[in-house]
């Protein structure tokens, strides 16, 4: 008897195309496993991304995609959640797509608290586009186009999202799937907008933030005696750690907020998708055009 789903119901037969060692590897594989162990079947899930190499991923996984232009799956995503609520809504992006060029959406979707997970593979560079620094390079970094070095500071992300109201704020590492998979299952659980910040090598552009550079300095929060994640103090605390000590796991998280679209009185009487299916279960002109009077 089978007591779990099997991760080989996520696979494809799409090429992967992403470089050697890249750990979006351990990215796409965590998910799968995250998903499989909550028994989240390929047909109830959707995965939006943005443009970037990790952006891919939905190519090379068995489940409903959806790409967007650069910098605005979290809004994609959240009009996908509030019409069908019933979808699990996970965004996976990179952090110049996610911070960069999405930052304005990435506050709002903090604040908003929509029912959607966030995976953010954050690997302090441009990819894609041939390793420009990113908003979550460290100053100084040199690239292909800085020479001189990255003259911004870093951008927290933890410590954003934190400052505009997100309920669960996580980090992880490519180099610990397993850590990973459970973060992942956490943030997919919890009601409200999940952030998981991915910490993951480039290993094309980025030689500095290298796997045994993170190994030398991840510690995990879970381990940390009497640290309590709901805490607001000791999360912005934790947020701020970053250089000989980096914490991962579970930074900050707050139960009983609202998801934004259980607050939409539009879906009071069912989510367009319910209503819609209604419609084709007893077909009638008036329902129709009802129906159609109320988005037009």
């Amino acid at each position: 008897m089978i007591t779990r789903l099997d991760p080989k119901v996520y696979d494809t037969a799409v090429e992967v195309t992403w470089c050697a060692g890249c750990g979006d590897y351990a990215i796409l594989k965590a998910l799968k496993l995250a998903l499989a162990d909550m028994e989240i079947a390929p047909h109830q899930v959707l995965l939006v991304s943005g443009i970037g190499c990790g952006s891919k991923l939905p190519d090379y996984m068995n489940a409903n995609g959806y790409m967007t232009i650069h910098g605005r799956p979290l809004a994609v995503a959240t009009g996908a959640k509030l019409a069908n609520p019933d979808l699990h809504v996970i965004v996976v992006n990179g952090d110049g797509d996610s911070y960069g060029i999405g930052g304005n959406h990435f506050l709002h979707t903090c604040r908003r608290n929509p029912n959607i997970t966030q995976i953010v593979e954050n690997n302090q560079i441009y990819g894609l586009t041939k390793g420009q620094y990113s908003p979550t390079s460290d100053a100084g970094f040199i690239t292909t186009t800085s020479p001189d070095g990255a003259f911004e500071a870093a951008l927290n992300p933890a410590a954003v999202a934190l400052a505009a109201g997100a309920t669960f704020i996580a980090r992880s590492f490519s180099g610990d799937p397993k850590h990973l998979a459970e973060v992942i299952a956490q943030g997919v659980r919890h009601r409200g907008y999940a952030l998981i910040d991915v910490l993951q090598p480039c290993v094309t552009f980025n030689r500095v933030n290298t796997y045994a550079w993170y190994r030398e300095r991840v510690y995990h929060l879970e381990e940390e005696q009497g640290y309590d994640h709901s805490d607001r103090a000791a999360a912005w605390h934790k947020a701020q750690e970053w250089g000989e000590r980096i914490p991962v796991g579970v930074i900050y998280q707050v139960d009983g907020v609202p998801p934004y679209e259980e607050q939409v009185r539009a879906l009071e009487d069912g989510s367009p998708v319910s209503r819609l299916l209604e419609l084709a279960r007893a077909p009638a002109l008036e329902q129709y055009e009802g129906l159609k009077e109320q988005f037009v």
